[in-house]
């Protein structure tokens, strides 16, 4: 088995070019087989700087590395579509021996005129067809001398296949099943461009015949092309070497009508890439998982479920119980909604599982981007404190900033449910007592806050609330005493004093 990922570096990578990345990687696992990375670079008006290097970054981080590929190498090279441009032209030229494509000599304005044309008829789905072929300027209705003189000048032309009339082309999909088209619904598909780069349809048909590709996993919106497709590898007499064709159902938006577009993520808040991108227009900059402060194996976890089902009632998967479970039989032909709350819950998951060394590690650089100056000791008993609270990565830092810095508000209005103002003496002597504790360990503190209130006949809902909200600022979080030991008795005895005078002063203006 030989399956690729054959993006175009148009662009930050969409979450779907992401799952049929997986998907393609999962199947080569699987079987033993080669996953394989092609850059489609052909379109060069709408090549962006710095989308290539975006897409292999994108599949290092999830750790969905090709086994041939631009940086990897193999037999198969070169693996970008511009480098290969001299074999197009070779492919494209033994169609039109075959009788199976034509020069079109038609200018930009001459198919614009024609297609205003066909919208005064009612026609407003011009396409360039067997029926409109012979009303054009092509080397089909020119006689042969002429056709020669315009090439010999080196006028601009490209080169359309020619689709054959009243035939039934049949595509048999690994999710589909057998899907049929007519032969009269397609267009004459130019296969090689004026300036000598191929179509897409050209390119892909070439490229994954000598790439031996035996399998063509994709989106659901090529199906519509596939037609041309088997029409090709036939006209090249390739149909016994065709790959098997599987089409992904769509990636819904979370209400589950229409199609997730790059859009949706600023319109939704919600990431739709994996990395951040920065465009050079304000509606081109995005938010990636990756900065979200998701798990790569998380995020690849929950891309499987968007169409696939194991058929069993296990959720949470390693990339290798994918690549063993993994099956194109259990892809789904229906839409798959895009739930953030549960890529979230899966992310959750893996934090639970992951020992609180590895989180320490996975957060030490996120603290230094932050300028917080932290050992992996502490950020290993964070982890241990914190984990159960928190979706991402990101929540470490910000549902639990106040293990890093002062903090910058309190609750007021639990201050005002709390607070009272008479006690201020009580909790002084208890930050003395805090104060002069020789071991800050939590099981010390809860020890000391539990004599302070048998000695002055208080409970926990007296003492634990004014704790929590002086050393965090709320009423939410970890326990107490955990809280006490991580920040550290200077800490805790410094925020105390200081939140009494802010309580005061809360109570004073409310």
């Amino acid at each position: 088995m030989r399956v690729r990922f054959a993006p175009s570096p148009t662009g930050p990578l969409h979450i779907g070019g992401v799952r049929t990345a997986l998907y393609n990687y999962l199947l080569a696992r699987k079987h033993g087989g080669r996953f394989i990375l092609r850059i489609e670079d052909t379109d060069q008006t709408r090549y962006v700087p710095g989308a290539e290097e975006y897409i292999l970054e994108t599949l290092e981080w999830l750790g969905l590395l090709p086994d041939e590929g631009p940086r990897s190498g193999g037999k198969f090279g070169p693996y970008r579509q511009s480098e290969r441009k001299s074999l197009y032209a070779d492919y494209a030229q033994k169609l039109l021996e075959r009788g199976h494509a034509y020069y079109a000599f038609d200018t930009p304005e001459e198919l614009e005129a024609r297609r205003l044309a066909e919208k005064e008829k009612g026609n407003h789905t011009f396409k360039y067809d067997a029926r409109i072929r012979l009303e054009m300027t092509n080397s089909l209705t020119l006689p042969p001398g002429e056709v020669e003189r315009r090439l010999s000048q080196g006028q601009p032309h490209t080169i359309r296949m020619k689709v054959p009339q009243g035939e039934t082309i049949i595509v048999e999909d690994l999710i589909r099943g057998r899907v049929e088209f007519q032969s009269a619904e397609l267009d004459d598909k130019i296969l090689l461009k004026s300036d000598g780069m191929p179509t897409y349809h050209l390119a892909n048909i070439v490229d994954d015949h000598l790439m031996q590709i035996s399998h063509v996993v994709r989106g659901e919106e090529w199906l519509p092309s596939t037609a041309h497709h088997v029409l090709l590898y036939r006209f090249f007499g390739w149909e016994a070497q065709m790959p098997r064709f599987a089409h992904l159902p769509l990636i819904l938006k979370p209400s589950g009508k229409g199609k997730l577009s790059k859009r949706d993520g600023a319109k939704l808040g919600i990431p739709v890439f994996p990395l951040s991108w920065d465009g050079e227009d304000l509606e081109d900059r995005f938010e990636g998982f990756r900065e979200r402060g998701f798990l790569p194996e998380a995020l690849l976890n929950f891309l499987a479920f968007l169409g696939w089902n194991p058929g069993t009632e296990q959720e949470i998967f390693s990339l290798q119980e994918l690549a063993q479970a993994f099956s194109i039989e259990q892809i789904g032909k229906a839409g798959a909604r895009f739930d953030y709350d549960k890529a979230l819950w899966f992310n959750q998951q893996y934090l639970l599982r992951m020992p609180n060394e590895e989180i320490a590690a996975r957060l030490r650089p996120l603290a230094e981007a932050r300028g917080y100056q932290t050992s992996v000791a502490f950020l290993t008993r964070l982890a241990k404190v914190l984990k159960e609270r928190v979706h991402t990565l990101n929540d470490f830092f910000d549902s639990g900033y106040y293990f890093f810095e002062p903090v910058k508000h309190y609750d007021e209005k639990a201050i005002r449910k709390r607070w009272k103002p008479e006690r201020r003496p009580l909790f002084l002597e208890l930050s003395r007592m805090l104060e002069e504790l020789p071991n800050f360990q939590a099981s010390a503190v809860e020890s000391t806050v539990k004599d302070f209130m048998e000695r002055h006949g208080l409970g926990f809902g007296d003492v634990l609330p004014i704790l929590r909200l002086a050393w965090s600022g709320t009423l939410k979080g970890p326990g107490v005493f955990d809280m006490a030991e991580l920040l550290g008795q200077s800490t805790c005895v410094e925020r105390l004093r200081s939140a009494l005078d802010s309580f005061d002063d809360t109570l004073e203006v409310g």
